[in-house]
């Protein structure tokens, strides 16, 4: 196993490749120098700014996010993961809530269900410890995905692995494939997955993220003045981060179905215009605790159903923040199947465009 297979401990359907900041820190950043990313998703720019022991502030309004960002920072041997859920899953302790309903009844093995809820009480009452925080994510990264022919290695039946199954939709999918649950051996996809991703520890590097609204100036108002900021932020019509994970948030606390309003912490899409108002808040707050000779890189994109140019967007985004435009470079393969857009369609159109842009402080 590799340094970075931590990386990969969860997937996340925004995810951007670790290749991108790390490129962008590793040829121009300094060990020692902060790192900002105020749109840190699962956290790749905090995970690059790790590998090569730059320290480094993540935020995110998603639970989710912010949960799988955390344990890119954090280190414990795979023993100890595996041994902290054996004791939660050994003591007697019935879970506080086990979900009911169609769904739940064919999504998960009742005796699985029942071990994932005891799991989830223990977490919720306390994940402080660098084990807890990475147990938390080896099972956020297990809750749904393929059945396969060998050795299950997640804990649900047939499944997206990137986001969760609808309900409604799921159960029809399952009901009319014949599909029930199998028993799984929860404690051994922990192992599994623990043994693969812990196996080496990248370097222990100074790193803190926030599960807060960058849009907020008290939220980085403690944050080291930073070299350094590496982000790509929601494309401009992208809603659906929370609904579409809906079943990891549930883990992390969250309802046992699926909400779809859109949380205040969000940013607003109900205009170009306002999006960017709402993107330039973020620009001027980490402009605040940048360096002076600090650089901000940005990807950006755009998906199908909104008209108006993503470049537009951000540069509108960018005006009067403390950031000046300096290089734009189309992403060469933005087609290859990486993308946040190709996440979304099974059979997407041909890619918009993404961008790094490179901005200095002004």
């Amino acid at each position: 196993m590799s340094l970075d297979a931590l990386n990969a401990v969860c997937p996340y359907y925004t995810m951007y490749p670790l290749e991108f900041p790390l490129r962008v820190l590793r040829e121009h950043g300094k060990r020692g120098e902060w790192v900002i990313d105020p749109f840190c998703g699962r956290g790749t720019t905090n995970f690059a700014a790790r590998l090569l022991e730059m320290p480094s502030v993540g935020v995110d309004s998603s639970p989710v996010a912010a949960a799988l960002a955390r344990a890119k920072l954090a280190y414990a041997e795979p023993g100890r993961v595996v041994a902290s859920a054996r004791a939660i899953l050994k003591a007697e302790k019935e879970p506080t809530a086990v979900p009911k309903g169609a769904f739940w009844k064919l999504a998960y093995h009742e005796e699985t269900l029942i071990q994932l809820c005891k799991l989830r009480d223990a977490l919720l009452a306390d994940c402080s410890s660098s084990t807890r925080i990475l147990l938390r994510a080896i099972i956020l990264g297990a809750l749904h995905g393929p059945r396969p022919k060998g050795t299950p290695s997640y804990f649900s039946n047939q499944s997206p692995r990137t986001f969760a199954p609808k309900p409604n939709y799921a159960v029809k999918f399952w009901t009319e494939r014949g599909m029930r649950p199998d028993a799984v051996d929860v404690l051994g996809i922990i192992k599994a997955r623990a043994d693969r991703y812990l196996a080496e520890a990248p370097p222990d590097v100074e790193g803190v993220v926030q599960l807060a609204d960058s849009r907020e100036a008290d939220t980085f108002r403690d944050v080291p003045k930073a070299r350094w900021v590496v982000t790509s932020p929601p494309y401009y019509g992208m809603r659906t981060y929370l609904p579409d994970q809906w079943l990891r948030l549930w883990f992390l606390g969250g309802p046992d179905y699926v909400e779809y309003r859109q949380p205040q912490a969000q940013l607003e899409h109900t205009g170009a215009d306002h999006f960017s108002a709402e993107m330039a808040r973020v620009w001027k707050n980490v402009a605040e605790r940048a360096a002076p000779n600090a650089r901000l890189i940005i990807r950006f994109g755009g998906i199908h159903d909104r008209d108006a140019e993503p470049m537009d967007v951000l540069k509108a985004s960018l005006a009067d923040t403390g950031w000046k435009l300096v290089t734009v470079k189309t992403v060469p393969d933005a087609d290859r199947g990486r993308r946040q857009v190709r996440q979304f369609q099974p059979s997407p159109k041909k890619s918009i465009a993404e961008h790094d842009v490179y901005c200095h402080r002004t």
